[in-house]
């Protein structure tokens, strides 16, 4: 062994002979202590740790939105049921129709609200002539019959909730004015029971096909009535149009050739019916372009009354 080594190991064994290394119980506590630290210090760390994971995983995921209940789906109320406070239930409230109030009356199956049948005739009821066939007579409202007789038919008359009968004076527009007229219309507009105009005009078809002659009114007028149908559309909910021809008479009732027509249509109007009776003036037949003029101004007037 070298001299310098030697002199370190003496130098080392003097300086541990100088310093206190505690005894081996004092020593074993502390490597003890020492020892739980560390793991103390380790579950503390793994505590941690899994906190900081469950706190990322709520930052990174956001929580899921509610979803709303599917459309239709009934809302349960929160107030307590009628058996369990032992009061009665509420009523039950009828549905209703979208856009329209409780109470309002529905429409019928076409899309429109009921018709009303009126129960009174006013003058609005009754058409004006058109200004050139007005002959300065005012109308005349009468008590006149409706229709012609067609060989004593009974068209029914109990259904009829009211009638008004005019007398109107007319010119065609081709007449100079100051000259005689050219004719009358008895013009009648009459209300019937809901449901029962439509019958009305089946009748007088009828009449009209049993009553194809007659006899002319009055012991002093020879001669006879031929009476017929003639087709016809147009003029309001439905109409019928017949004529009666007989014979040309003059003044005095004496055959003067030919023959006279006087034309007859009943309208309908729901449950109105109106008749133009044309009855000419002094012998003159009457002009179907002109009974058809007039029928459509009755139809105007009508429908502006009823609305």
């Amino acid at each position: 062994m070298s001299r310098e080594l030697s002199e370190l190991y003496r130098s080392l064994a003097a300086d541990a002979d100088a310093r206190d290394l505690g005894l081996p119980d004092v020593l074993r506590h502390q490597a003890d202590r020492r020892a739980r630290f560390r793991a103390a210090g380790s579950t503390l760390a793994v505590g941690l740790v899994v906190v900081g994971v469950a706190i990322g995983a709520q930052v990174v995921t956001p929580p899921p939105a509610s979803v709303p209940a599917p459309a239709g789906t009934p809302t349960v109320s929160a107030s307590p049921s009628p058996s369990a406070t032992g009061g009665s239930p509420s009523p039950s409230v009828p549905p209703t129709t979208p856009g329209r109030s409780p109470g309002t009356a529905s429409p019928d199956a076409t899309g429109t609200q009921p018709s009303r049948t009126p129960t009174s005739i006013p003058d609005r009821a009754f058409f004006a002539l058109a200004p050139t066939n007005q002959v300065g007579i005012a109308p005349e409202f009468r008590d006149l019959a409706a229709l012609p007789g067609l060989c004593g038919a009974d068209i029914p008359s109990e259904a009829v909730v009211q009638r008004r009968t005019r007398l109107l004076i007319y010119k065609l527009p081709q007449t100079p004015k100051g000259y005689v007229p050219d004719g009358t219309y008895t013009h009648s507009v009459t209300i019937y029971r809901a449901g029962r105009a439509d019958d009305v005009l089946k009748e007088l078809r009828q009449a009209v096909r049993d009553c194809p002659v007659q006899k002319l009114p009055g012991d002093d007028t020879p001669g006879e009535s031929r009476q017929r149908l003639i087709p016809d559309s147009g003029f309001g909910d439905e109409s019928v149009l017949f004529e009666m021809r007989r014979a040309g008479q003059d003044v005095n009732g004496d055959p003067a050739g030919g023959e006279v027509v006087r034309l007859v249509r009943a309208i309908r109007v729901g449950d109105v019916v109106t008749i133009l009776w044309e009855q000419g003036w002094e012998g003159t037949s009457s002009q179907r372009a002109q009974v058809d003029a007039d029928s459509r101004r009755a139809v105007a007037a009508i429908r502006r009354w009823l609305g």
